[in-house]
């Protein structure tokens, strides 16, 4: 018997878990800016047709009321968000004519901890 890594709705998107279902915004941006622009495109290829659907379940959950797979779902939601702005504006994983991300630093809590069943 296998487990379900998303809500069997979204089976198909499962294979995209391991690698792009991060609960950090500090991963999820490593994620995108050490990504090349075609994998950042498959990625929004298999996901942007099933968004509006994702979104619609996700709509029936609060944060602390998620299983496991629901919040796998969740992060592949944000993961869009992050991924999306590099393919339809910026064609390419950083923000153009910015200094590095190196720099950066985000300090304002993550979801650590609240899925952590």
């Amino acid at each position: 018997m296998s487990i379900n890594k998303l809500p069997p709705q979204f089976e198909a998107l499962e294979s995209l878990v391991d690698e792009w279902s991060l609960r950090d915004e500090a991963d999820r941006t490593t994620k995108r800016i050490s990504s090349s622009i075609d994998k950042l495109q498959g990625f929004y290829d298999a996901v942007m047709p099933r968004l509006e659907e994702m979104l619609e379940y996700l709509s029936h959950y609060t944060l602390s009321d998620m299983t496991p797979e629901v919040a796998r779902l969740f992060y592949l939601t944000l993961m869009m968000s992050e991924v999306s702005i590099a393919v339809e504006l910026f064609k390419q994983p950083t923000v153009p004519d910015t200094f590095g991300y190196d720099r950066f630093r985000t300090n304002h809590g993550s979801l650590k901890g609240i899925f952590d069943r």
